[in-house]
């Protein structure tokens, strides 16, 4: 599919040309088509806003839903969206020059969330939950503005596994990143398309690409983070015995309500034997 037509995406001009880097893009390529198909992403007159931080894993996101909408695989209106949350030093000029030297549709927010993470999270706590919240709260509102049926982000694989197991450890239930959702308004989705691409394969990609990454010096600054603990305890795993993050993953497409413990997913008071009949001379069958 890939390789059929010289055309390529801007996104994509000077790819590396290596067998290695091909099957990276094609599997990346192959496993979100995959996800948007399989979650049922692409409705009706679709407009996405394609959030990009400026990470790895949001180019990555960028870059291969691009490719589809290129090659007429993803029916839908894609507009990528920056939101500049004032943090001291955001190099606020690299992702507009990116943008428009790449010839994406784009909209650049600013809105200065930082001051109010810093001036309501208490020394010591970790800033990610109130960022979060303030984030999204102001990509629901650009959507709405933008007249976007979705919010995309580009949460992977690894970031689904750290989500269960930090519910696990910490929230007492079985619960991560959904691929796909509707807000609590129920007038937007969100998307995560990179639902089944490996966090590795993001940043090989990036790194190839020589995409200009910006790290995040709000919550990337601070040690000692849950979601940190978890993503070194399934290092070690996969370290041990590797192969195990996607057998870890794929139980979470295999899920037996039947065999987990909650009476709100299965009728466990409501199960009843089933007796062999009795024969038809009325002598029951001892056999």
């Amino acid at each position: 599919m890939l390789d059929d037509s010289d055309e390529i995406h801007p996104l994509f001009h000077g790819a590396p040309q290596t067998t290695e880097f091909k099957k990276l893009r094609k599997r990346i390529v192959r496993q979100t088509r995959e996800a948007v198909e399989q979650y049922g992403m692409i409705e009706r007159d679709a407009k996405w806003l394609v959030c990009l931080s400026g990470g790895k894993d949001s180019y990555t996101l960028l870059a291969v839903l691009h490719e589809l909408k290129w090659r007429g695989l993803l029916p839908v209106e894609l507009l990528a969206c920056n939101l500049d949350q004032g943090q001291p030093g955001f190099p606020a000029t690299v992702l507009p020059e990116f943008l428009e030297k790449m010839g994406v549709p784009n909209r650049i927010e600013f809105q200065d969330t930082y001051s109010i993470v810093m001036d309501k999270v208490p020394a010591g706590r970790t800033y990610c939950a109130l960022c979060s919240r303030l984030r999204r709260g102001n990509l629901y509102r650009i959507a709405r503005e933008e007249g976007c049926t979705a919010v995309v982000l580009g949460h992977h694989r690894d970031d689904i596994l750290e989500t269960f197991f930090m519910n696990l450890f910490h929230g007492s239930r079985l619960a991560t990143m959904p691929p796909k959702l509707v807000n609590e308004e129920g007038d937007l989705f969100l998307y995560r398309p990179l639902a089944h691409v490996a966090e590795e394969d993001c940043d090989k990609f990036a790194r190839a690409m020589n995409y200009p990454i910006i790290p995040c010096d709000l919550c990337g600054s601070q040690d000692g983070l849950q979601r940190q603990q978890v993503k070194q305890l399934l290092d070690g795993w996969e370290k041990n015995a590797p192969g195990r993050r996607q057998k870890m993953f794929k139980a979470l497409t295999n899920t037996r309500p039947s065999h987990l413990l909650d009476p709100k997913l299965f009728d466990f008071a409501g199960l009843t034997l089933n007796p062999k009949q009795d024969d038809e001379d009325g002598i029951p069958d001892l056999r």
